[in-house]
């Protein structure tokens, strides 16, 4: 037995499970979650020992799974469209993003986002009465939604959520100032208003290298004297600094 990632739609969030040693990358699997049956794809092999907290997978996925879970498709996208008619007969301030099933049918999941707490009670028992499954209905965040539904960053490729980010880690205004950019909104914003996520993808370098550095408003010692540090270039290793009133860009390795 080993321990798979499996993902339950491109790019998602990766899930655990053991499984028989003969499975491979890419494989479609069937696994047991507390939603019920899903249909997935095994996207890592994590370790050639099973973990005893992890489930297992139930089977790989059969001819029989694979054409029942593209007409599931089908029929969320129908579902989709009819809840998003009783929102708007209802009158609720939501957006509903997606709809999908569980493989067996046991759950109704809809994503949506909303700017406000929503009380879809009326929605839920409109939409259970019609599938005659459990319903849930869950608010998802703004940079949840660009995972959705795609889109193009400012960097002119689609965006790295929904390209190849399958966990969504936290980004920090503290990120941006470690790398010394420019605190604009249009700069460091991505298309879902919230901090970029590439922010995060050489943080950790700008850390290391700037532990080499002055800050900005240090006094150092150069060549001509005292001088005070006005700007740093962190990855060229180079500072300006104001030295007898006048502005200096200098390397610091041969200050």
């Amino acid at each position: 037995m080993k321990v798979y990632s499996v993902v339950f739609r491109k790019n998602g969030k990766n899930y655990y499970f053991n499984g028989i040693d003969t499975l491979n990358v890419f494989d479609a699997v069937v696994v047991e979650t507390e939603k019920g049956l899903q249909y997935g794809h095994i996207n890592h092999i994590i370790s050639d020992i099973a973990n005893e907290e992890y489930k297992n997978i139930l089977r790989k996925a059969t001819e029989e799974d694979t054409n029942k879970y593209h007409e599931l498709l089908k029929e969320a996208n129908e579902a989709l469209n009819k809840c998003r008619k009783f929102v708007k007969e209802l009158k609720l301030k939501m957006n509903v993003i997606s709809a999908e099933f569980t493989l067996n049918k046991e759950q109704l999941l809809f994503n949506f986002v909303s700017d406000e707490r929503i009380d879809f009670r009326e929605l839920a028992r409109k939409l259970a009465s019609i599938y005659k499954t459990r319903i849930e209905l869950r608010q998802i965040g703004a940079r949840d939604k660009a995972k959705e539904i795609s889109g193009c960053g400012i960097c002119g490729e689609t965006l790295c959520c929904a390209r190849f980010l399958n966990h969504m880690d936290s980004i920090t205004m503290t990120m941006a100032k470690n790398q010394n950019l420019a605190l604009n909104p249009s700069k460091i914003n991505g298309v879902c208003g919230r901090l970029l996520c590439c922010l995060q993808y050489e943080d950790e370098n700008y850390v290391e290298a700037a532990k080499e550095l002055p800050h900005v408003g240090q006094i150092i010692k150069t060549k001509n004297g005292d001088a005070k540090v006005v700007n740093v270039d962190i990855l060229n290793k180079r500072v300006k600094v104001l030295i007898n009133g006048e502005k200096e860009e200098i390397d610091y390795n041969d200050k």
